[in-house]
Order: C-alpha cells, then sequence, then structure tokens
C-alpha cells in the first residue's frame, strides 16, 4: 500500500480550551482533506497550545481557497495560523565568510533533496567560496564590510532578500555581527550556527579556549537571530564527545562536524515548518 504524501502543511497556536482540536479536524475534513500526521504540544506554563498538521487535498484545494474555509474556526478559536503548500520550496540566501564547512554541507543536501529550498545566492565578505559557487551555477555576491560601510551593505544585503525574494537566510558561519535593526527586520528567518552549547565559549579561538579548559565534550547550536547576540530561540543542538588526548585541531574537526550537521537539521526543520516560536523558545516538532 502506498503512503499518502501530504500536500499542505497548517501550523498554528492559541490559548488552550476545549474543543479545539475536534474543531480544527472537522473543518479539514469537510474540505475533503486527509490528515496524514498530527503532533500537538500544551505548554502548561503560558497555557498555549501548538500543533502541526500535515494533510493531503484534492487537486483543486490551494492555500487560498483552504485559508477561506478555515477562517470561522480560526476566528472562533483567535489562531495564530498559517498554512503552507508543500510544493513551494523555501528560497534562502547562505551567508559564509572563511569557513566553508557548513556551506558545503547546505549545498550537498539541497542537491540531493534532503533540504526542501532553493539556494538563491550565496553572500560573503571574502571571495573565498566563489569558485564553488560558481560550480553549482549560484549566484555569489562579494560584500565586504568595514564599520564604515556596515549600514551599506547591509542595506545591499536587505536588497537581495527583497529581489530574490528569500524566506530564508542561513548564516553558514558568516562572522559578522548583524546590526540590531537588521536582526529586528529578519526576525523568524535568518538561522545562525555557534559553535558551542550557548552562551559557553563567545568570541575569538573558542575551540583553543576549550581546550584550555579541558572540556570533555564539544558541541553546536543552531538558533533563530535576534538583536540580542547569539542568544535567539534555539532549533537544534549536538555534542560530540572529546577524549583527553585530543589536540585543539582535533576539537576543531569534531566541532565544524557537529556545527554542519546541526544547521543543516534546523534547516531542515524550518523548510519544512516544524519550528514555532514560543516567546523565547522553539516548539520543533518531528
Amino acid at each position: 500500500m502506498a503512503l499518502i504524501k501530504p500536500d499542505f502543511v497548517l501550523l498554528l497556536s492559541c490559548v488552550d480550551r476545549k474543543g479545539l482540536v475536534a474543531a480544527i479536524a472537522n473543518s479539514i475534513a469537510s474540505q475533503d482533506c486527509n490528515i496524514v500526521q498530527n503532533s500537538q504540544f500544551g505548554d502548561a506554563a503560558t497555557g498555549r497550545f501548538f500543533m502541526r498538521i500535515s494533510f493531503a487535498a484534492p487537486d483543486d484545494v490551494t492555500v487560498e481557497s483552504f485559508s477561506e474555509a478555515f477562517m470561522p474556526v480560526a476566528t472562533a478559536y483567535n489562531l495564530d495560523w498559517k498554512v503552507h503548500d508543500l510544493k513551494v520550496k523555501q528560497r534562502a540566501i547562505i551567508m559564509v565568510s572563511k569557513g566553508g564547512h557548513c556551506l558545503n554541507d547546505l549545498l550537498y543536501r539541497t542537491a540531493t533533496s534532503y533540504l526542501p529550498m532553493t539556494v538563491t545566492s550565496i553572500v560573503s565578505n571574502h571571495l573565498t567560496w566563489k569558485r564553488r559557487a560558481d560550480h553549482e551555477d549560484i549566484p555569489y555576491y562579494h560584500l565586504p564590510v568595514t564599520p564604515d560601510t556596515k549600514a551599506e551593505q547591509e542595506a545591499r544585503l536587505l536588497e537581495l532578500i527583497d529581489e530574490q525574494k528569500a524566506d530564508l537566510v542561513i548564516l553558514a558561519r558568516y562572522m559578522q555581527v548583524l546590526s540590531d535593526d537588521l536582526c529586528r527586520k529578519l526576525e523568524g528567518r535568518a538561522i545562525n550556527i555557534h559553535h558551542s552549547f550557548l552562551p559557553g565559549f563567545k568570541g575569538a579561538r573558542p575551540y583553543h579556549r576549550a581546550y584550555d579548559r579541558g572540556v570533555k565534550m564539544v558541541g553546536a547550536t543552531a538558533h533563530y537571530v535576534t538583536a540580542d547576540l547569539d542568544e535567539g530561540p534555539i532549533i537544534a543542538q549536538d555534542v560530540s564527545i572529546v577524549d583527553h588526548a585530543d589536540t585543539v585541531d582535533d576539537l576543531i574537526a569534531q566541532g565544524q562536524e557537529s556545527e554542519s550537521r546541526v544547521l543543516t537539521r534546523a534547516v531542515k526543520a524550518h523548510c519544512e515548518h516544524r519550528v514555532m516560536l514560543n516567546n523565547l523558545r522553539t516548539v520543533v516538532f518531528k
């Protein structure tokens, strides 16, 4: 028996109350749609309810037609909600500096369709990865930045996001701090990778400082970008074990592998519409 593939994903949150799930399910069924997967979470601390529903739909159902029919339930329960067409891939700009391990993993995972996204361009403050971009036939924008040109550089970045209709900006070891204004404009659609469990070992030479402290594991954290540096809502984390005989170079290699893996995991969850913001935290549905 063939598996039913979903056509749409519905994300919603609201104040938790009785009858909510039944009303949502009945609305979906009334449009001749079939629920393929349903995940939900009630946050006891805040009283908020979160839900992700993927469903198959007849050919004549569109985001617009579904939304119109779903509106009575959404209004009655005061839902924060959005429906996504799974045929439409997320459009992403990848930003990188000199370290290319995360960039290369993202490009490979996109080429093999593991990541449901289209890379519209690569933006960098260096020319290091231009040949890699040319090989993939991806536009490459060299936007060097200094304290004097930062505002101009960020304005150009916003133009590129608008021109390319980018849904997502991925900071794949982009070693520049974004301005507070840019962070606010990209809220909920920019993902960064950090080289440890936050807030440990911020700043320069983190693996050297971790080595000096004799850490027993190294890790990585992927999070949404906010104006609070490296303190945005966390999407994914992971670690690898460090042996007492490991060198600094061993730690760097392990850390880079973790960074690539964690960033890809976070991007995949975002592109599959599995992440919902819950104040400073996230709900990440499997």
